[in-house]
């Protein structure tokens, strides 16, 4: 049986990703990566966010100059309305256009993670369906002016003030949030990885 690992590196500045690392028990040591995020022409929503997430950790693992062998994780996350991937606001006027367009309307939000070990390659992708309240319009602008919607995959935080303007979802709650907890531990068990619930066993 391979070694057990207790950390692992994360290809990641996702303050959500962390925190729920954190809760499933897993220690990381955060690692940079450099990868152009920039979508391809006619790329469809699952491939773009496959390619992402699998080109953040390649990026990530050449930049390690001493791997010692830990398990490495990445993940991108992507909303997509009519299948558009819709992105992070650019600014807060932008942030209100896309909660606009999500306002009454059904939306997709893809995550897909990947943990890499010795040159190996796992990969987990996620989709959860999302139902946007009909949102009025002083509703959004009075949620952009808290900033939540900043830096967030298609303008809005499910797990903040944000989480007021969703009336469904089908699917995983914490892949809306930026890592889908089910699948992510799939992916540790798969390398050997000591988490929360494997230490009590």
């Amino acid at each position: 049986m391979s070694a057990a690992f207790s950390t692992i590196y994360l290809a990641s500045g996702s303050p959500r990703r962390q925190e729920l690392l954190t809760q499933l028990g897993v220690d990381y040591i955060q690692v940079a990566n450099d990868f152009d995020e920039t979508r391809f022409d006619h790329e469809s929503p699952p491939d773009y966010v496959e390619r992402v997430a699998l080109g953040k950790a390649k990026s990530a693992v050449s930049k390690l100059d001493n791997p010692k062998g830990l398990p490495l994780l990445s993940a991108d996350t992507t909303v997509v309305h009519n299948g558009e991937p819709l992105g992070k606001p650019r600014d807060l006027e932008h942030a209100a256009e896309l909660l606009l367009r999500l306002s009454g309307e059904r939306h997709k939000v893809m995550s897909s993670v990947v943990v890499a070990l010795s040159g190996d390659y796992f990969q987990k992708t996620v989709e959860t369906q999302v139902k946007f309240a009909t949102l009025k319009q002083k509703t959004i602008e009075a949620y952009c002016q808290t900033k939540e919607p900043l830096g967030k995959a298609g303008g809005y935080a499910i797990q903040g003030v944000g989480g007021s303007l969703i009336e469904e979802i089908h699917g995983s709650y914490t892949n809306v949030v930026g890592l889908p907890v089910y699948e992510t531990r799939q992916l540790l068990e798969q390398v050997n990885i000591q988490f929360a619930l494997s230490r009590l066993n």
